[in-house]
């Protein structure tokens, strides 16, 4: 539940984020608008990656497994029949 709610929380931020970074790029056209703009943009791309990172540790020790239509499928074992001679 914990990194369920880490996820969500982090994409709630990169979504922010992204839209600070859209109102800092139409709202105005000088300097410190555009250092704005790159800074939103720098916490964005940081975070994704933070994201993806915490996301894969989390798979590789186990603290989160895929519950997923996709994984079922994977799990499932093929009938083997004897017709096939």
């Amino acid at each position: 539940m914990i990194i369920k709610s880490v996820v969500i929380i982090a994409f709630i931020l990169i979504i922010i984020s992204l839209g600070s970074a859209l109102f800092h790029l139409v709202s105005h056209k000088n300097q410190e608008s555009s250092e704005k703009t790159v800074k939103a943009l720098t916490f964005r791309i940081t975070l994704s990656i933070l994201l993806f990172a915490f996301i894969f540790i989390a798979l590789i020790t186990g603290a989160y497994k895929p519950q997923g239509l996709g994984m079922q499928m994977h799990m499932k074992k093929p009938v083997q029949t004897d017709a096939i001679k």
